[in-house]
């Protein structure tokens, strides 16, 4: 299975800013081993969709509400991420959790939505500094998956340590190879023989110069990028870092 570079625009761009780096990440996008994914603000879903239609770029949310429809002013169904173009949607990122206290629960409903609308969901997972430093990583990690994940799960895992999101600092390569066999064992545990063939992609301050030596690690299924993926040439060069096959 190919990796998954995924971009994750997070709270950025105007809408003439984002088409244009749409439209720069789909001039570079010829000739990459992996699959190219760009995840704009909701506003902007639909204009970068028709920005990228017809190129190997696809496009998904940043979040989406578990209900179809309803009263519930600001937020974003899945079936409308899926008339508007987005083929993928993030859920459970660390912002997420914290800044709305979203919880496992909470995660799982949504990604059954994802799921009921034709999208892919990536659901993330993980640990902070302070979990890290009592030795708790794995556990939260593992319990995180065990009330996030619905079964089936047709979707991608993405791990990114909170500790290492926007902060510059990068787990270390031991981390990660131990943290993505943990979630391994995990998903197998969960999902059974399917559990081998979910991805499960790094995140976490992932720039040009460190992707070679993250994707190249076992059970690195690809990349989660923020910052990075704010500017074409260097989310290109973490996709063209990927492992082929």
């Amino acid at each position: 299975m190919r990796q998954l570079i995924a971009g994750n625009w997070k709270m950025h761009c105007l809408m003439r800013e984002a088409v244009a780096l749409a439209e720069g990440v789909a001039a570079g996008a010829g000739g990459i081993a992996a699959e190219l994914l760009v995840c704009p603000t909701a506003l902007h879903v639909a204009a970068v969709a028709a920005a990228l239609k017809g190129t190997p770029v696809a496009v998904g949310g940043q979040d989406c509400h578990a209900a179809k429809q309803g009263a519930h002013t600001g937020d974003i169904a899945a079936p409308m991420l899926r008339d508007a173009g987005a083929t993928f949607v993030i859920l459970g990122h660390s912002e997420r959790r914290h800044d709305h206290h979203e919880t496992d629960a909470q995660v799982r409903a949504k990604t059954v939505a994802a799921i009921e609308a034709g999208l892919t969901p990536i659901v993330c997972v993980g640990e902070t500094e302070a979990h890290r430093s009592v030795g708790e990583e794995q556990s939260v990690v593992a319990g995180q998956l065990a009330g996030s994940l619905p079964t089936p799960f047709p979707g991608v895992v993405a791990y990114e340590p909170v500790w290492a999101i926007g902060t510059g600092k990068t787990a270390t390569e031991a981390d990660v190879e131990a943290m993505h066999g943990c979630i391994r064992r995990e998903l197998l545990r969960l999902l059974g023989a399917a559990g081998a063939g979910v991805r499960i992609l790094y995140g976490g301050s992932v720039r040009p110069a460190n992707a070679g030596s993250l994707l190249a690690l076992p059970e690195v299924g690809g990349a989660l990028v923020g910052g990075a993926s704010l500017k074409a040439d260097d989310f290109l060069a973490i996709a063209r870092a990927a492992v082929s096959g």
